[in-house]
Protein backbone atom coordinates (compact mmCIF):
# COMPACT_ATOMS: atom_id res chain seq x y z
CA UNK A 1 0.00 0.00 0.00
CA UNK A 2 1.35 3.68 -0.89
CA UNK A 3 1.93 5.83 1.79
CA UNK A 4 -0.77 8.38 0.99
CA UNK A 5 -3.69 5.57 0.64
CA UNK A 6 -2.70 4.49 4.37
CA UNK A 7 -2.90 8.18 5.61
CA UNK A 8 -6.46 8.34 3.63
CA UNK A 9 -7.45 5.29 5.65
CA UNK A 10 -6.03 6.98 8.92
CA UNK A 11 -7.77 9.79 8.64
CA UNK A 12 -11.14 8.10 8.36
CA UNK A 13 -10.23 6.22 11.40
CA UNK A 14 -9.32 9.43 13.00
CA UNK A 15 -12.53 11.01 12.32
CA UNK A 16 -15.08 8.25 12.14
CA UNK A 17 -13.56 5.32 14.92
CA UNK A 18 -11.89 7.50 16.96
CA UNK A 19 -13.96 10.31 17.15
CA UNK A 20 -11.85 12.98 17.25
CA UNK A 21 -12.68 16.39 17.40
CA UNK A 22 -12.48 18.86 14.22
CA UNK A 23 -9.87 20.79 15.70
CA UNK A 24 -7.68 17.80 16.48
CA UNK A 25 -8.15 16.42 12.99
CA UNK A 26 -7.22 19.64 11.29
CA UNK A 27 -3.99 19.14 14.09
CA UNK A 28 -3.08 16.02 12.46
CA UNK A 29 -3.53 16.81 8.88
CA UNK A 30 -1.11 19.21 9.67
CA UNK A 31 1.54 17.19 11.11
CA UNK A 32 0.68 13.79 8.55
CA UNK A 33 0.67 16.07 5.73
CA UNK A 34 4.15 17.66 5.62
CA UNK A 35 5.21 13.70 6.35
CA UNK A 36 3.97 12.90 3.49
CA UNK A 37 5.24 15.31 1.64
CA UNK A 38 8.88 13.96 2.48
CA UNK A 39 7.95 10.49 1.63
CA UNK A 40 5.33 10.81 -1.17
CA UNK A 41 6.09 7.84 -3.31
CA UNK A 42 7.33 5.56 -0.34
CA UNK A 43 5.01 2.27 0.32
CA UNK A 44 4.43 1.78 4.06
CA UNK A 45 6.64 -1.15 4.25
CA UNK A 46 9.57 1.08 2.99
CA UNK A 47 9.53 3.34 5.46
CA UNK A 48 12.23 1.85 8.67
CA UNK A 49 13.49 2.93 11.69
CA UNK A 50 16.32 4.80 9.51
CA UNK A 51 13.60 6.74 7.20
CA UNK A 52 12.03 7.63 10.51
CA UNK A 53 15.56 8.69 12.40
CA UNK A 54 16.33 11.49 9.21
CA UNK A 55 12.47 12.80 9.26
CA UNK A 56 13.24 13.52 13.14
CA UNK A 57 16.65 15.10 12.36
CA UNK A 58 14.91 17.49 9.53
CA UNK A 59 12.52 18.55 12.45
CA UNK A 60 15.31 19.23 14.62
CA UNK A 61 17.22 20.88 11.62
CA UNK A 62 14.06 23.66 11.24
CA UNK A 63 14.38 24.53 14.18
CA UNK A 64 11.30 23.81 15.69
CA UNK A 65 10.64 24.02 19.08
CA UNK A 66 11.34 20.53 21.14
CA UNK A 67 7.02 20.92 21.98
CA UNK A 68 6.41 20.78 17.98
CA UNK A 69 8.67 18.37 17.46
CA UNK A 70 7.30 15.98 20.04
CA UNK A 71 3.69 16.68 18.90
CA UNK A 72 4.31 15.60 15.41
CA UNK A 73 5.97 12.37 16.21
CA UNK A 74 2.96 11.55 18.22
CA UNK A 75 0.91 11.96 15.82
CA UNK A 76 3.30 9.75 14.13
CA UNK A 77 2.96 7.22 16.58
CA UNK A 78 -0.51 7.17 16.69
CA UNK A 79 -0.45 6.53 13.09
CA UNK A 80 2.35 3.67 13.03
CA UNK A 81 0.51 1.88 15.78
CA UNK A 82 -2.89 2.11 13.58
CA UNK A 83 -0.97 0.61 10.44
CA UNK A 84 0.46 -2.35 12.31
CA UNK A 85 -3.09 -2.97 14.54
CA UNK A 86 -4.45 -3.16 11.28
CA UNK A 87 -2.13 -5.82 10.56
CA UNK A 88 -1.08 -3.37 7.48
CA UNK A 89 2.56 -3.59 8.01
CA UNK A 90 4.32 -6.28 10.40
CA UNK A 91 6.01 -4.01 13.58
CA UNK A 92 5.98 -0.70 14.13
CA UNK A 93 9.48 1.09 13.31
CA UNK A 94 9.12 3.40 15.94
CA UNK A 95 9.51 0.32 18.79
CA UNK A 96 13.11 0.23 17.57
CA UNK A 97 13.74 3.83 17.86
CA UNK A 98 14.85 5.36 20.99
CA UNK A 99 13.95 9.02 21.38
CA UNK A 100 14.71 11.47 24.72
CA UNK A 101 12.85 14.25 23.75
CA UNK A 102 13.03 16.91 27.06
CA UNK A 103 11.04 20.46 26.91
CA UNK A 104 12.76 23.01 29.13
CA UNK A 105 10.19 24.09 31.98
CA UNK A 106 9.09 27.34 31.43
CA UNK A 107 6.86 28.74 34.37
CA UNK A 108 3.88 29.90 33.17
CA UNK A 109 2.90 33.65 33.00
CA UNK A 110 0.66 35.36 35.19
CA UNK A 111 -0.84 38.76 36.29
CA UNK A 112 -0.79 39.37 39.33
CA UNK A 113 -3.84 40.70 41.59
CA UNK A 114 -2.82 43.98 41.23
CA UNK A 115 -2.84 43.84 37.45
CA UNK A 116 -5.92 42.24 37.17
CA UNK A 117 -7.56 44.74 39.52
CA UNK A 118 -6.36 47.46 36.90
CA UNK A 119 -8.15 46.18 34.21
CA UNK A 120 -11.22 45.48 35.42
CA UNK A 121 -11.15 48.84 37.57
CA UNK A 122 -10.50 50.54 33.90
CA UNK A 123 -13.48 48.60 32.34
CA UNK A 124 -16.27 49.03 35.37
CA UNK A 125 -15.07 52.73 35.18
CA UNK A 126 -16.23 52.64 31.26
CA UNK A 127 -19.28 51.31 31.83
CA UNK A 128 -20.62 53.55 34.55
CA UNK A 129 -19.11 56.42 32.46
CA UNK A 130 -21.16 55.13 29.53
CA UNK A 131 -24.64 56.63 29.01
CA UNK A 132 -26.02 54.87 25.99
CA UNK A 133 -26.91 51.23 27.89
CA UNK A 134 -29.13 50.54 25.10
CA UNK A 135 -26.20 51.43 22.21
CA UNK A 136 -24.33 48.68 20.63
CA UNK A 137 -20.86 49.91 22.22
CA UNK A 138 -22.17 49.36 25.66
CA UNK A 139 -23.36 45.85 25.12
CA UNK A 140 -20.17 44.83 23.42
CA UNK A 141 -18.41 46.43 26.66
CA UNK A 142 -20.70 43.98 29.35
CA UNK A 143 -19.18 41.27 26.74
CA UNK A 144 -15.92 42.46 27.11
CA UNK A 145 -15.92 42.36 30.74
CA UNK A 146 -18.13 39.53 31.51
CA UNK A 147 -15.44 37.53 29.32
CA UNK A 148 -12.94 38.75 31.07
CA UNK A 149 -14.39 38.01 34.38
CA UNK A 150 -14.92 34.93 33.48
CA UNK A 151 -11.66 33.83 32.20
CA UNK A 152 -10.41 34.94 35.87
CA UNK A 153 -12.95 33.54 37.63
CA UNK A 154 -13.14 29.93 36.10
CA UNK A 155 -9.97 29.20 35.14
CA UNK A 156 -11.47 28.19 32.05
CA UNK A 157 -9.08 27.86 28.50
CA UNK A 158 -9.95 30.64 26.08
CA UNK A 159 -11.34 27.85 23.39
CA UNK A 160 -13.63 26.44 26.08
CA UNK A 161 -15.08 29.45 26.72
CA UNK A 162 -15.62 30.99 23.18
CA UNK A 163 -17.28 27.62 22.13
CA UNK A 164 -19.49 27.27 25.29
CA UNK A 165 -22.88 27.53 24.25
CA UNK A 166 -26.15 29.07 26.16
CA UNK A 167 -27.58 25.72 27.19
CA UNK A 168 -24.50 24.97 29.22
CA UNK A 169 -24.69 27.31 31.27
CA UNK A 170 -27.29 28.47 34.02
CA UNK A 171 -27.37 32.02 34.30
CA UNK A 172 -29.21 32.28 37.58
CA UNK A 173 -26.61 30.12 39.56
CA UNK A 174 -23.66 30.76 37.85
CA UNK A 175 -22.72 26.92 36.96
CA UNK A 176 -21.01 26.37 33.82
CA UNK A 177 -20.60 22.84 31.97
CA UNK A 178 -17.06 22.66 29.98
CA UNK A 179 -16.19 20.44 27.86
CA UNK A 180 -12.40 20.61 27.48
CA UNK A 181 -9.58 18.17 26.30
CA UNK A 182 -10.25 15.11 25.12
CA UNK A 183 -14.32 15.45 25.39
CA UNK A 184 -14.12 15.48 29.13
CA UNK A 185 -16.71 17.31 30.93
CA UNK A 186 -16.15 19.42 33.72
CA UNK A 187 -18.60 21.79 36.11
CA UNK A 188 -17.44 24.92 37.55
CA UNK A 189 -19.29 27.82 39.31
CA UNK A 190 -19.30 31.70 39.34
CA UNK A 191 -19.58 32.34 42.71
CA UNK A 192 -18.98 36.17 43.18
CA UNK A 193 -21.90 38.57 43.43
CA UNK A 194 -21.08 40.97 41.12
CA UNK A 195 -19.74 38.61 38.59
CA UNK A 196 -23.32 37.11 38.84
CA UNK A 197 -25.31 40.41 38.94
CA UNK A 198 -23.19 40.73 35.50
CA UNK A 199 -23.77 37.81 33.76
CA UNK A 200 -27.52 38.19 34.38
CA UNK A 201 -27.26 41.50 32.57
CA UNK A 202 -25.05 40.90 29.32
CA UNK A 203 -28.00 37.90 29.14
CA UNK A 204 -30.64 40.21 29.21
CA UNK A 205 -29.37 42.58 26.74
CA UNK A 206 -28.23 39.84 24.27
CA UNK A 207 -31.51 38.37 24.66
CA UNK A 208 -30.13 35.12 26.15
CA UNK A 209 -33.02 33.40 27.34
CA UNK A 210 -34.70 32.97 24.39
CA UNK A 211 -32.31 31.29 23.21
CA UNK A 212 -32.27 32.37 19.43
CA UNK A 213 -28.38 32.15 19.43
CA UNK A 214 -26.28 28.78 20.10
CA UNK A 215 -23.21 30.32 21.67
CA UNK A 216 -22.80 32.11 24.99
CA UNK A 217 -20.35 34.66 23.95
CA UNK A 218 -21.32 36.86 20.80
CA UNK A 219 -19.37 39.63 18.50
CA UNK A 220 -21.66 42.75 17.14
CA UNK A 221 -23.01 40.68 14.21
CA UNK A 222 -24.60 37.84 16.94
CA UNK A 223 -22.16 35.21 15.52
CA UNK A 224 -19.70 33.20 17.66
CA UNK A 225 -17.50 35.48 19.58
CA UNK A 226 -14.33 33.90 18.44
CA UNK A 227 -10.92 32.84 20.21
CA UNK A 228 -8.69 35.21 18.11
CA UNK A 229 -11.47 37.74 19.06
CA UNK A 230 -10.77 37.44 22.37
CA UNK A 231 -6.87 37.64 22.24
CA UNK A 232 -7.54 40.89 20.09
CA UNK A 233 -9.96 42.44 22.70
CA UNK A 234 -7.81 41.68 25.57
CA UNK A 235 -4.59 43.37 23.24
CA UNK A 236 -7.38 46.37 22.60
CA UNK A 237 -7.39 47.28 26.74
CA UNK A 238 -3.95 46.10 27.41
CA UNK A 239 -2.60 49.27 24.86
CA UNK A 240 -5.39 51.37 26.73
CA UNK A 241 -3.96 50.97 30.25
CA UNK A 242 -0.54 51.11 28.94
CA UNK A 243 0.82 47.87 30.27
CA UNK A 244 3.82 46.83 29.40
CA UNK A 245 2.71 43.14 29.40
CA UNK A 246 1.32 40.86 26.48
CA UNK A 247 -2.01 40.16 27.82
CA UNK A 248 -3.31 36.72 26.67
CA UNK A 249 -6.33 34.73 28.22
CA UNK A 250 -4.31 32.27 29.39
CA UNK A 251 -2.54 34.26 31.62
CA UNK A 252 -5.88 34.78 33.46
CA UNK A 253 -5.91 31.02 33.85
CA UNK A 254 -2.54 30.64 34.71
CA UNK A 255 -3.54 33.73 37.26
CA UNK A 256 -6.53 31.28 38.70
CA UNK A 257 -4.09 28.47 39.91
CA UNK A 258 -1.59 30.69 41.29
CA UNK A 259 -3.84 33.06 43.31
CA UNK A 260 -5.92 29.88 44.81
CA UNK A 261 -2.57 27.97 45.56
CA UNK A 262 -1.04 31.55 47.43
CA UNK A 263 -4.85 31.06 49.70
CA UNK A 264 -3.81 27.45 50.47
CA UNK A 265 -6.10 25.76 48.32
CA UNK A 266 -4.82 22.13 47.84
CA UNK A 267 -3.43 21.46 44.38
CA UNK A 268 -5.88 18.35 43.53
CA UNK A 269 -9.33 21.12 44.01
CA UNK A 270 -6.79 22.97 41.11
CA UNK A 271 -6.59 20.09 39.05
CA UNK A 272 -9.95 19.41 39.07
CA UNK A 273 -11.13 22.93 38.37
CA UNK A 274 -8.39 23.63 35.33
CA UNK A 275 -9.51 20.13 33.75
CA UNK A 276 -6.11 18.82 33.66
CA UNK A 277 -6.10 15.24 33.33
CA UNK A 278 -2.33 14.69 35.19
CA UNK A 279 -1.76 16.22 38.69
CA UNK A 280 1.86 16.76 37.27
CA UNK A 281 0.78 19.25 34.96
CA UNK A 282 -0.74 21.28 37.87
CA UNK A 283 1.99 21.40 39.62
CA UNK A 284 4.05 23.69 37.76
CA UNK A 285 1.78 26.43 39.49
CA UNK A 286 3.37 25.57 42.64
CA UNK A 287 6.79 26.52 41.25
CA UNK A 288 5.66 30.28 40.73
CA UNK A 289 3.85 30.40 44.14
CA UNK A 290 5.96 32.98 45.84
CA UNK A 291 3.74 34.11 48.60
CA UNK A 292 3.15 30.39 50.12
CA UNK A 293 7.19 30.20 49.25
CA UNK A 294 7.96 33.71 51.13
CA UNK A 295 5.84 32.35 54.28
CA UNK A 296 7.64 29.01 54.49
CA UNK A 297 11.02 30.28 54.37
CA UNK A 298 9.85 33.15 56.43
CA UNK A 299 8.90 31.01 59.03
CA UNK A 300 10.62 27.57 58.50
CA UNK A 301 14.50 28.23 57.77
CA UNK A 302 16.76 27.48 59.92
CA UNK A 303 18.87 30.74 59.31
CA UNK A 304 16.07 32.25 61.63
CA UNK A 305 18.09 31.16 64.85
CA UNK A 306 21.07 31.94 64.13
CA UNK A 307 21.77 35.67 65.37
CA UNK A 308 25.36 37.59 64.91
CA UNK A 309 24.37 41.35 64.77
CA UNK A 310 22.91 42.01 68.06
Amino acid sequence: MQLIDAIENFRFHCKYEKNLNLKTLRAYDIDINQFLENFFSYKIKEISKSELKEYVEKLYSNDYKIKTIKRKIAVLKAFFNYLEFDELIELNPFRKLRLSLKEPTILPKTLDLKEIKLILKYLYTLKKQHFKKESLDYKLLVRDIITIEILFSTGVRVSELSNLKIKDINIRTGNIKIFGKGSKERIIQICDFEVLTLLKEYSKIFDLENKVHEYFLLNRLNKNFSEQSIRLMLKKYQKNINSSKNITPHMFRHSFATLLLEEGVDVRYIQNMLGHASISTTQIYTKVNTKHQRKILNTKHPRKSLIFTS
